[in-house]
């Protein structure tokens, strides 16, 4: 019966799709034609060789979107995901599109805009339309409709986190039935134990159950070939949650590659679109914080030339993306040769190595300026951990665990733990500890948006550093 409504549900969201598709296409022809802001020079086309096309459109656009799944139960997917599909769905169809017009239809020329329009237009109703859906669907649920029952299978943290995440999603219409695993863990569930792993199959036969959801502790892997064989051949839909958690490091995932699934311990969130978004951001802004700053730049660079001579910029070796050394750049605010003596130190408060308006232009992290032409070089942007010297750096990494996966990203001007108060000489391993935690802490949650709001805060906040010697 849950079969048949499935059918159903599929075939009704396609035929709804089709006809948002369809009209998607007749309205991108009249807004190109008749009420668009761009005028038309050589005349009108008819409209008949456009519904000519809503055939083959109909047949691309139900196979595109069969290939990205969109027609299969998403209770347990983002809706981010299911529009990035469609937009990955749409885009190929258009691609095709243009295909079967250049092979079909050389005899009549169709708007270029005609089609930017029709792309832009099925994205958007198609995921407004799944969107309002899904909210519906989640508005039901929530009030006991449309619900499915899980049984979870597993022991210790993973199963009770498995529960937990379940609970806080009734949106989804997934009711956890209860828990098959090992009696040590009876008291620390939140749902029933209904036995241990030797009574899998005995529960399954007792209970109406739509999936099953293995979450085996690593210790249990050894029972997963048994417990497969209790489910056996029952028609109900199996997930198998990895316990990976314990050993990823830094933005753990799964992906699939070629139908087999690569578990992600450890990655940057900077490759693929990610990467050429942050490096646009970087150029865009860099440039445009450049050109306000240069008039400041130059006033600064003269006080210094005239103060305490040359020369003006002093170059730093740092160690930046995946550990690879760099030169970064600042306004001098120490005497010449400052560690000729001492080696590489820390700044202190009083140095005697600094110059007066070096002290000045460190206590407002305005030596930091020069920084923006590392980051219209790429060897940093404008966000990201703050750069250390190789050699702290081999001293932090024996000392600090995880010090060396900050640098899984490119060093930033400013970052989240200087706008948390983490900025200037900290020395202390505590204090270290804790800008290692934010600059994680960054790397995991990266985005555009966290980049912009760091940016926001760093000029809220003001450039007056108190840790800065």
């Amino acid at each position: 019966m849950l079969k048949a409504h499935s059918r159903l549900f599929e075939h009704l969201t396609l035929l709804g799709d089709l006809l948002l598709i369809t009209g998607s296409w007749v309205l991108a022809y009249y807004l190109r034609f008749f009420l668009g802001p761009i005028p038309v020079y050589q005349g009108t086309p008819p409209l008949g060789p456009y519904l000519v096309l809503v055939v083959p459109i109909a047949v691309v656009w139900a196979v595109a979107f069969r290939a990205f799944g969109l027609y299969r139960p998403r209770r347990l997917k983002s809706r981010l995901a299911e529009w990035i599909d469609i937009a990955k769905a749409s885009s190929l169809g258009c691609l095709v599109l243009v295909a079967v017009m250049e092979f079909f239809f050389r005899s009549f020329e169709f708007s270029r805009l005609v089609i930017l329009y029709f792309w832009v237009l099925s994205v958007v109703s198609v995921s407004l339309s799944r969107a309002v859906f899904r909210e519906a669907l989640r508005f039901a649920r929530r009030r006991g409709y449309n619900l499915r029952y899980a049984l979870i299978v597993g022991s210790g943290e993973l199963a009770r986190t498995v529960v937990e995440r379940l609970g806080q999603r009734p949106d989804v219409g997934l009711q956890v039935a209860g828990l098959v695993g090992d009696e040590k863990d009876a008291t620390d569930s939140a749902v029933k134990r209904l036995g241990g792993y030797g009574d899998l199959r005995s529960v399954m036969e007792r209970l109406t159950v739509d999936r099953v959801i293995l979450a085996l502790p690593h210790e249990d892997y050894a029972r997963l070939p048994l417990i497969l064989d209790e489910i056996g051949d029952d028609p109900v839909a199996i997930h198998f949650v990895p316990d990976f958690l314990r050993f990823a490091s830094l933005r753990g995932g799964v992906e699939e590659f070629e139908g087999l699934p690569f578990i992600h311990l450890r990655e940057s969130p900077l490759h693929g679109w990610n990467l050429v978004l942050k490096r646009g951001f970087d150029l865009t802004f860099g440039s445009l914080a450049l050109l306000l700053a240069a008039p400041l730049m130059l006033l600064i660079a003269l006080a210094i030339r005239f103060t305490s001579g040359a020369p003006v910029l002093y170059r730093q070796e740092r160690m930046g993306l995946d550990g690879q050394r760099f030169w970064m750049l600042k306004f001098r605010t120490m005497q010449l040769d400052a560690e000729a003596e001492t080696g590489p130190v820390w700044a202190s408060p009083g140095d005697p190595r600094r110059t007066r308006l070096g002290t000045l232009l460190r206590s407002w992290s305005l030596d930091e300026l020069p920084q923006l032409f590392n980051v219209l070089k790429g060897e940093m942007s404008l966000v990201g951990p703050r750069p250390e010297r190789p050699v702290f750096v081999e001293q932090f990494r024996r000392e600090i665990p995880g010090y060396m996966l900050r640098h899984k990203v490119k060093s930033g001007i400013t970052g989240w733990a200087q706008v948390k108060g983490w900025r200037g000489d900290i020395p202390l391993s505590s204090a270290l500890e804790w800008r290692i935690e934010y600059d994680l802490e960054y790397i995991e949650r990266w985005s555009l948006l966290f980049d912009l709001n760091i940016l926001w805060l760093t000029l809220w906040n003001g450039f007056r550093n108190r840790n800065a010697y």
